[in-house]
């Protein structure tokens, strides 16, 4: 029987606690249409060997002979067959899964990849892509496997072959003082660079932005466009010069790096990817010509194998603060407050507006506050503030710069917020009352920490999904945004946890749907949820900028402009550079001719409408 959102599922414990979903394996998607050429493998499989979901189109004989070339490339030891459910274990940040989602929203094993292959190197990556090429294999590259909330390392297409890019590939090749950059690899870490920088005594001269939790990729973060909280806080916008492999096996470097430089040691010998690149590579992004790096953001057009990344110079200074808001409606004045204040960079990084639910769940999981199942209501939510010393909404930021610098900052930010009344100023070095205020202190200078992992516990076996629209900084779409997103969290019965992070001209709003991964009721009330939020967010006029596995061809159709036009661009680019449709297919919507995008669709299930 095939698995599907509404049924066959059977949970069960293992050995160290977790759970493992053993399911039978789809040969028909969601939408109901058969996917050509995919098996059936259950737990009663003959074959010890064989792969948990095999690949569209392959067979275990196939497969089989696929797998023995690929061990020929990168060493039997790097590589991996997922087997048995059993081997979906690794559910938690610290030990992240390669092979599926570990906040999966659907049955655990329909995400799955059907090995792991970890390239020991640049070649490794080319010979892998000639390799997919051969047996026209889909294959999902990640970094490190910590897209939490996201679908993590997990592949679009079940079956796929993972291409762990993390394991092996973790190299700092670069650190410039003088041009204030790095050039790294994909395995290296916000917590490996910050480390770098101290052992080498530069942490008095460059920092790194991180972003919350700090042990994601740099590269897999920048191409994803996550965000950190300095001055520096758009990852994407402060890369610098990309190494790629193209789906055919072919290597590029974008920008300055397309230029070979004299200068540089004699590369006689050496493979392209070992050649010293030129010397404004992470200098300036655009080179000459068109500009590529682009399609290599959020797209199945190419493997990142070196990126430079931008750190910001030691500003001399530093000073982080929280403002506590007392009201709901506070929103919206501080949104009033903020954008005139962020257009003119008084306010110099990237601030956020803090849900009450939000920092208290980084201090203790919902039982903690409440026996209630449901979601909180206003009077819980005003005890719970009153509790922490907190607001029902907390902004966070910081002023940059020497002592006469900040102060001005201060004086003008501080006065501005002061008009709100009750909202009340706090310094980290005055208290030890607000944890989340010392953990962002750190944050807001760059040095990476787990402590946000925390929230995620708010529920018991606690997972997540992440719902992303942009709006405009204005108090009316911040107070639309947020009364929809309540009013759609407490349908679901899910409390609403949020946080507004404030860019140059726009506003992130993430929303952290928290969910109890092992309740099948309140991972389909979680799927309903952010399905219904993309709809009402669309028919605002509002985009999300990252989403989930399981959401993508969703929000992809709402970017539909002239009939879809977009998309129809991105697709006949995909399928110029990657005519087998090999490398990710289906990422951001973006599918290839030889897949049928209706046949891959996960739409919402009717038992989850009915749940509503």
């Amino acid at each position: 029987m095939p698995a599907t959102l509404n049924g066959g599922a059977t949970e069960h414990a293992n050995g160290n606690g977790t759970h493992a979903t053993e399911n039978d394996i789809p040969t028909k998607n969601f939408s109901g249409k058969k996917i050509p050429n995919l098996p059936t493998r259950t737990k009663e499989s003959k074959d010890p060997r064989a792969p948990l979901t095999l690949p569209p189109g392959f067979t275990a004989d196939k497969y089989e002979e696929f797998i023995t070339a690929a061990q020929q490339i990168v060493e039997e030891k790097n590589v991996t067959v997922i087997t048995d459910a059993a081997q979906l274990i690794h559910e938690h940040y610290t030990d992240p899964s390669k092979a599926h989602d570990m906040h999966n929203v659907v049955e655990k094993t329909y995400f799955v990849a059907s090995a792991v292959l970890s390239p020991r190197d640049v070649k490794d990556v080319q010979e892998i892509m000639r390799l997919c090429n051969e047996f026209e294999m889909p294959v999902w590259p990640f970094s490190i496997g910590r897209n939490t909330g996201y679908g993590g390392a997990a592949p679009r297409v079940p079956g796929s072959v993972a291409l762990d890019l993390g394991k092996n590939m973790n190299r700092i090749l670069e650190v410039n003082v003088e041009g204030a950059f790095a050039l790294v690899e994909p395995g290296v870490t916000f917590f490996d660079l910050h480390e770098y920088l101290v052992k080498n005594n530069l942490r008095d001269q460059l920092w790194v932005d991180v972003p919350d939790v700090g042990g994601g990729s740099i590269i897999g973060n920048a191409v994803e466009r996550g965000v950190g909280y300095t001055p520096y806080g758009d990852h994407w916008m402060m890369h610098c010069g990309m190494e790629v492999v193209l789906p055919s096996g072919e290597l590029i470097r974008t920008g300055m790096g397309a230029l070979p430089d004299p200068s540089r040691p004699h590369a006689d010998g050496l493979r392209p990817d070992q050649v010293p690149g030129n010397r404004a590579w992470q200098l300036f992004n655009y080179g000459f010509g068109p500009y590529n790096d682009g399609i290599f953001s959020q797209s199945n057009l190419g493997i990142v194998t070196k990126m430079g990344i931008w750190l910001m110079p030691n500003p001399g200074g530093y000073q982080a603060y929280l403002i506590t808001l007392p009201r709901d409606e506070d929103l919206h004045t501080a949104l009033e407050i903020i954008r005139p204040l962020r257009l003119q960079m008084v306010l110099q990084n990237v601030p956020t507006l803090r849900h009450i639910l939000l920092d208290a769940a980084v201090s203790g999981n919902k039982k903690s506050y409440s026996d209630k199942d449901e979601p909180l209501n206003d009077e819980e939510l005003d005890a719970i503030a009153k509790k922490l010393k907190l607001g029902r909404w907390n902004f966070y930021g910081a002023v940059y710069g020497p002592e006469p610098v900040r102060n001005v900052l201060w004086s003008v930010i501080k006065d501005a917020f002061m008009k709100i009344p009750g909202a009340k100023c706090i310094l980290p070095e005055e208290t030890q009352d607000h944890p989340v205020l010392q953990t962002r202190s750190g944050t807001l200078q760059g040095i990476p920490s787990l402590d946000e992992l925390a929230w995620v516990n708010w529920m018991p076996n606690g997972a997540h999904l992440f719902f992303s629209p942009i709006a405009k900084i204005t108090g009316d779409d911040g107070m639309l945004q947020y009364s929809m997103t309540k009013r759609r969290c407490k349908e679901a019965g899910i409390d609403f946890i949020g946080t507004f992070t404030i860019g140059m001209r726009e506003m992130h709003h993430i929303v952290c749907i928290v969910f109890d991964r092992y309740n099948k009721e309140k991972r389909d009330r979680a799927h309903w949820l952010i399905r219904t939020l993309i709809q009402d967010a669309a028919e605002n006029g509002w985009g999300e900028y990252r989403t989930h596995l399981a959401l993508m061809d969703q929000i992809a159709d709402t970017y539909s402009f002239n009939d879809n036009a977009q998309r129809k661009l991105n697709e006949t680019i995909k399928n110029a550079l990657d005519p087998k449709g090999i490398l990710a297919p289906g990422k951001n919507g973006v599918w290839p001719s030889n897949y049928d995008r209706d046949a891959w669709r996960i739409p919402a299930r009717t038992l989850i409408d009915r749940l509503m």
